[in-house]
């Protein structure tokens, strides 16, 4: 399983980008993403830029990574899902019109 990392955007230099993610500064692909602007979030995946995100996705990741890491710990999970607590699981969109369109596997 891969884990994506929200980082912030600090320098771009082509297709490479200086990301904090809290205090630390790593260097960072942007191939998939193109030339970024400093301060855009991104969603990063072993160190590739994979998807621009909010500011506000990229507080509700870390705040999840961060209960996940203290669960790991032998500590609490905290709210690190609030967001997640008060909604029903939704499918992917090409999914849901398929089972809309009555459209099944075997």
């Amino acid at each position: 399983m891969c884990v994506g990392i929200p980082v912030q955007i600090v320098s771009v230099e082509g297709i490479a980008a200086q990301a904090r993610d809290g205090d630390e500064v790593a260097l960072i692909d942007l191939s998939l993403t193109g030339p970024l602007a400093p301060g855009t979030w991104v969603l990063t995946f072993l160190g590739a830029a994979r998807e621009v995100i909010c500011a506000e996705e990229a507080a509700q990741i870390r705040k999840a990574l961060g209960g996940l890491r203290a669960l790991m710990q032998g500590g609490e999970l905290g709210d690190a899902f609030a967001d997640l607590e008060a909604r029903a699981p939704q499918l992917p969109p090409h999914l849901q019109a398929a089972l809309d369109n009555g459209e099944k596997t075997g």
